[in-house]
C-alpha cells in the first residue's frame, strides 16, 4: 500500500512538473513547442506509471479526518498562533488542497479552537502533511504541536463537527455562536468556489444536525456557570416588564465579574456600572464587551452607586462583609415598578453581603449556595439533553454516511448505463439501416427507439438496484460493494483507475493553475 501510494504520488508531481515546465528566459504565454511535447509525453508517463500502481493505491478510501486543538486540549498562547482570520480561510484552503493526499479541505477558526477537516487520499500521508503545513504556517514546530493535536477519522470525525455544531464541545454547553461559525465556513467556501462535494455536504449536515439539537432538546436554555446563573437569577425575580431596564451595579471586576458582565450582554441588558478598586480592569472589559455601556465607579463611591441601584452583583476577594444590615437600611428604597425590593446577588467566598441583609424588607441577598442549585439543575438539565442531543446526531450521521457510501457506486452506474446505450445506440442504427428510412414513419420510428430503451431500462434496473447503498435496504456497505465489483469485472468498466485517473489530473490541473 505504501509503495503503490509513493508511485501514485511521483506520477502526480512528475506529471505537474512536466506539465508546468518553461523554457529559461520565457514566458509562460511563449512555451516552444519542443518543451509542450516533452511536457506532453511526461504527462502520458506519469499516468502510465500511475496506471501500474492504482489496483493497490484504490483499495484505501479517500479519509475524511479532522486535525486541530481546541480549548480543552491547547493553552490560547498555541490557538493564537494557528488561528486563521476568516478572510484567510479560502487561501488556507487553496494551499491544503495544494497538498500531494488532500483532495478537499475546511477551516474552522475561532477563539476556541482551530481545526481543519479535510478529505485524504491516504490517512497517514495526508495527516503528516496537514501538521507539516500547521507547523510551516504557525512556527510551532511539529513535535510540540502533536502533544496537543487530537485527529479523528471518517465517522469520528464527522461525529465530532456535528457535536461541535450542537454545541456540545464548547465551553458553555449549547452556546449558540458556534453554529453561526459553522454556517459562515459554507458561506466562506460557496463564495471562494466551493468546499469539495464530501465537506461541502458534511458541513451542511453538521447545520442541521446543530439546528435540530437546539430545536428539539432546547439545550442552549439555562443556566450553567455561577456568574450566567446569577444574572439569570437576578432577571427572573425582578418584575418581567422591567428586567432589562433595571439599574445594574458590579462590584468587582475580575474574572467572575467579568463574566456577569459577558452574560449581561447575552440577556439584553445594554448599561452596568462596575465599581472597582482600580479602572484598568474596567478599562480591559470595556474594550473587550463593545456591547453594552460600562460606567467605572471607584471603590470610594461604593455606596452612593449601590443607593442608585436595583440589582448589586458582588465579587470580590473582601474577607470582611462591604454590606451589613445597617448598609442596607440607609440605601433609599427602591420603586414600586422594580418590586421595591433591591436585589442583592453575592458570588463572593467569603460573603462580601451580610446574612443579616435579609432582615431588611427592602432587600433580598441571594449567595453562592442559592446559585449552586440554579446551577447544579440547569447542569443536569443540559446533561439530560445532551444525551437526547447524541441520538439526534447518531440519526444524521447515517444519513451522511449512506450519502458517502452511495458514491461509491455512482462510477459503476454512469458506466454501465453509458456502456448500456452504446450497445442500445449501435445495435438501433443497425436495425433502422436493415428496414430503411422510406419503410418507417415517424411514429414508427419513436416507437422502435422507446422499445429499445425499455429493454435496456428493464435490464440494467436489477444490476442498478443492487449497487444501491442510501441506508433504505438491508444490503451492507460491503455487499453493494462486492456487486459493484463484480459488474466491473463482468462489463470490463474500469471504473476505479478511471476515479484515480481524474484526480491525479485534478491535481496537475490545480498545479498549472
Amino acid at each position: 500500500m505504501m509503495a503503490s501510494t509513493t508511485s501514485a504520488t511521483a506520477a502526480a508531481a512528475a506529471f505537474g512538473a512536466a506539465a508546468t515546465a518553461k523554457p529559461r528566459g520565457s514566458s509562460s504565454s511563449a512555451i516552444c513547442p519542443r518543451v509542450q511535447a516533452v511536457a506532453k509525453a511526461a504527462s502520458i508517463a506519469a499516468l502510465e506509471q500511475f496506471k501500474i500502481s492504482a489496483d493497490r493505491y484504490m483499495k484505501e478510501r479517500s479519509s475524511i479526518a479532522v486535525i486541530g486543538l481546541s480549548v480543552h486540549t491547547a493553552p490560547v498562547e498555541m490557538r493564537e498562533k494557528l488561528a486563521i482570520a476568516e478572510e484567510l480561510w479560502p487561501r488556507a484552503i487553496q494551499e491544503l488542497t495544494s497538498l500531494n493526499h488532500i483532495e478537499e479541505a475546511a477551516v474552522l477558526s475561532t477563539c476556541n479552537r482551530m481545526e481543519i477537516y479535510v478529505v485524504a487520499l491516504s490517512w497517514n500521508r495526508g495527516i503528516r502533511e496537514v501538521i507539516d503545513w500547521m507547523s510551516k504556517k504557525s512556527g510551532i514546530p511539529a513535535s510540540e504541536l502533536r502533544e496537543h493535536l487530537f485527529m479523528l477519522r471518517d465517522s469520528d470525525a464527522t461525529r465530532h463537527l456535528f457535536e461541535v455544531s450542537a454545541g456540545l464541545d464548547s465551553l458553555v454547553l449549547g452556546e449558540g455562536q458556534i453554529l453561526a461559525q459553522v454556517k459562515q465556513v459554507v458561506r466562506s467556501g460557496q463564495n471562494s468556489g466551493g468546499l469539495g462535494k464530501n465537506i461541502d455536504r458534511m458541513f451542511k449536515d453538521a447545520i442541521t444536525a446543530g439546528k435540530r439539537v437546539r430545536c428539539e432538546t432546547n439545550i442552549s436554555s439555562g443556566a450553567v456557570s455561577v456568574s450566567s446563573a446569577a444574572v439569570e437569577l437576578a432577571l427572573m425575580k425582578l418584575p418581567k416588564t422591567e428586567a432589562l431596564s433595571a439599574s445594574m451595579l458590579l462590584i468587582g471586576a475580575g474574572k467572575m465579574g467579568k463574566l456577569v458582565v459577558k452574560h449581561l450582554i447575552a440577556k439584553g441588558c445594554k448599561k452596568v456600572v462596575v465599581v472597582n478598586r482600580s479602572v484598568e480592569r474596567v478599562d480591559a472589559i470595556r474594550e473587550e464587551m463593545k456591547d453594552i455601556e460600562i460606567v467605572y465607579r471607584p471603590l470610594s463611591e461604593m455606596y452612593e452607586a449601590a443607593s442608585e441601584a436595583d440589582v448589586v452583583f458582588t465579587s470580590t476577594a473582601s474577607e470582611s462583609p462591604l454590606f451589613t444590615k445597617e448598609h442596607a437600611e440607609a440605601l433609599p428604597p427602591i420603586s414600586d415598578t422594580m418590586g421595591g425590593v433591591r436585589l442583592f446577588v453575592d458570588i463572593s467566598v467569603p460573603r462580601n453581603v451580610s446574612a443579616c441583609v435579609s432582615e431588611v424588607s427592602s432587600a433580598r441577598v441571594y449567595n453562592v449556595d442559592d446559585l449552586k442549585e440554579v446551577v447544579e439543575a440547569n447542569k443536569e438539565d443540559r446533561l439530560r439533553k445532551a444525551m437526547e442531543a447524541q441520538t439526534i446526531i447518531t440519526e444524521e450521521l447515517k444519513r451522511f454516511e449512506a450519502w458517502r457510501d452511495s458514491l461509491e457506486t455512482v462510477p459503476t452506474i454512469k458506466k454501465l448505463r453509458s456502456y448500456a446505450d452504446r450497445i442500445r445506440a449501435s445495435e438501433l442504427e443497425k436495425c433502422l439501416q436493415k428496414i430503411g428510412d422510406d419503410n418507417l414513419t415517424k411514429k414508427m420510428r419513436r416507437a422502435v427507439e422507446e422499445l429499445s430503451t425499455g429493454i435496456v431500462n428493464k435490464l440494467l434496473h436489477g444490476p442498478l438496484q443492487h449497487l444501491r447503498c442510501d441506508g433504505s435496504d438491508s444490503r451492507t456497505l460491503d455487499e453493494t460493494l462486492e456487486n459493484m465489483h463484480a459488474l466491473n469485472r463482468m462489463f470490463s468498466l474500469d471504473t476505479e483507475k478511471a476515479i484515480i485517473e481524474q484526480k491525479i489530473k485534478a491535481k496537475v490541473e490545480k498545479t498549472q493553475n
